[in-house]
């Protein structure tokens, strides 16, 4: 098939012609690829090449081609995109930012693109690069751009489709708590998803188009509440949350795809693909001949090794690999058994691999005074297999280029960080505090705001007592954080002589493991529910 022809991106569009007969439409689409160019194991970290040719492993650019290639020759009128955060995750988008992803999706022919959180974690002038570069449109509804230099005029709110005949219209937006989680900066204003997807939906049916999809990066509790609320959706294709669909897995999340019941009654399928590229969602809709969705079947494509990688984008990836690879192969340290630092254990609760980041951080420091080590989970993006561990799973685990920042904070504003960390857990948010030097703990039946019930603070002979909240601590967070990220506003407005430029926080993790002798992940209680 032929790639979709861009008809217009604002509402300066011509009406759209009224189908007249039922119209078939497949969706293929994939979300968080979170920088994974190359394969990756069942930990979502970079594959070993012994894994990989032993078929162990899954995803990476090459196999997405594949897949994407096989599926579009495979069905008529075919429309391919991304649901945001290309960007961050491996080596590849520390040395090459957005270049390696953007140039890869060239080569698959993707159709149209969701901006991500993620796309911000280097400011508006590395989105702006990528779309530069992008041979297809970037959209984003509901944050204007229009003051900020590296972006003006660049992403557009929506972007109609000519696919087999047909108009589509594909409207988006991205999470306004990205003001938190990255770094879109004070020109990038964000406005609220629902009435702004809305606002697009309306606009289009006026100009005739009858098919709309939602192409979000917001998460799948936000992707429903949207389908419930918005009237004259067609479909949802969502990302952000990593969230696992399949209509044939007995142990995904949710259903593949999910129906939605929309505000007027009808039914909204919402889909998403997990992340890293592992996956390939496949949908399938079917339009009566007024445009509403009377059918929706499909599933995530599993990319394991019966998906042969691409040759020729295989080894283009061989080509940008080499360069790090000598930085990757460094074995640092051994554990004695898999590090867990999957997002669903590290966003809400006590993990392995954040006893890990969080003991390797207060170690740093301990001999400054600082007592206590607080760590976002959602800085945490993988977990280590058993055995050697080498820089490049570390670099995988901790990619964000954070350094170590100290700083002194009161007792009372450690509780309200604590307070912060646990407020979201229910979407999954990045903010949950992994710890080291305190235990808490939280009631996730209470009200946001007021969830900790204790918090202890541990001496130097190893025992716990009580915070004071009037007593001031030494505290060791990642820059990020310390700067307000993720929601930890306590931190910028009332952390007191803060130092920001420590060493890198894999560096440090990196360190700390190479003082083991064979580690041995560990959870202790230090974080518990009430």
């Amino acid at each position: 098939m032929t790639r979709a022809r861009i008809l217009a991106t604002t509402a300066l569009c011509l009406a759209a012609t009224t189908a007249s007969a039922q119209f078939s439409l497949t969706i293929l689409h994939t979300n968080d690829v979170h920088s994974r160019i190359e394969p990756i194991n069942r930990f979502d970290s970079t594959c070993s090449a012994e894994d990989d040719a032993a078929g162990e492993c899954f995803g990476g650019v090459a196999r997405v081609k594949t897949a994407i290639d096989d599926l579009r020759a495979a069905n008529e009128n075919v429309l391919v995109m991304d649901a945001g955060d290309p960007f961050q995750g491996s080596l590849f988008y520390t040395t090459y930012k957005g270049a390696a992803a953007v140039e890869f999706m060239n080569a698959t022919g993707y159709d149209v693109m969701a901006v991500g959180n993620h796309e911000f974690d280097d400011g508006p002038v590395a989105l702006g690069r990528f779309i530069d570069a992008a041979e297809f449109p970037v959209i984003s509804g509901n944050i204007s751009v229009g003051q900020e230099p590296e972006l003006t005029g660049k992403v557009a709110p929506y972007v109609i489709l000519e696919v087999g005949g047909e108009q589509i219209g594909v409207i988006s937006a991205l999470a306004t708590d990205t003001v938190e989680t990255s770094s879109p900066g004070p020109n990038v204003i964000f406005s609220d998803e629902i009435e702004v997807l809305q606002q697009h939906v309306d606009e289009l049916t006026e100009q005739g188009v009858t098919k709309i999809i939602a192409l979000t990066h917001v998460g799948i509790t936000k992707d429903i509440e949207i389908a419930e609320s918005v009237s004259g959706l067609d479909a949802v294709v969502g990302g952000h949350s990593h969230t696992f669909a399949s209509s044939s897995d007995p142990d995904a999340e949710m259903t593949y795809p999910y129906w939605a019941t929309g505000p007027d009654g009808d039914f909204v399928p919402v889909v998403t693909a997990y992340a890293y590229s592992k996956y390939v969602g496949e949908l399938h809709l079917t339009f009566d001949d007024d445009g509403n969705v009377i059918d929706a079947v499909g599933d995530t494509v599993l990319l394991d090794a019966s998906v042969t990688a691409d040759e020729g984008v295989a080894a283009r990836v061989a080509e940008l690999a080499g360069p790090l690879d000598e930085i990757r192969a460094e074995v640092v340290a051994e554990t004695t058994a898999p590090i867990d630092g999957d997002r669903g254990s590290c966003r809400a609760g006590e993990c392995e691999m954040g006893n890990l980041v969080a003991d390797a951080m207060l170690d740093r420091v301990r001999d400054q005074g600082v007592q206590i080590a607080i760590q976002n989970g959602g800085g945490l993006r993988a977990s280590i297999d058993e055995g050697e561990i080498t820089m490049g799973e570390v670099m995988t685990v901790l990619p964000f280029q954070n350094t170590l920042a100290t700083f002194d904070l009161t007792g009372a504003g450690i509780v309200a960080a604590l307070e912060n960390g646990v407020g979201q857990v229910e979407d999954g948010a990045g903010r949950f505090p992994q710890v080291s030097g305190l235990r808490y703990t939280w009631d996730p039946a209470a009200e946001p705001g007021s969830r900790i019930v204790s918090v202890e603070v541990q001496g130097d002979d190893g025992s716990f007592s009580p915070i004071d909240p009037d007593t001031t601590y030494g505290v060791v967070s990642n820059n990020y954080m310390r700067g307000g990220g993720d929601g930890y506003a306590v931190f910028a407005q009332d952390g007191q002589n803060a130092y920001d430029y420590g060493p890198g926080l894999e560096v440090v993790v990196a360190d700390y493991l190479g003082n083991q002798e064979g580690y041995v992940p560990y959870t202790d209680g230090r974080i518990s529910e009430n």
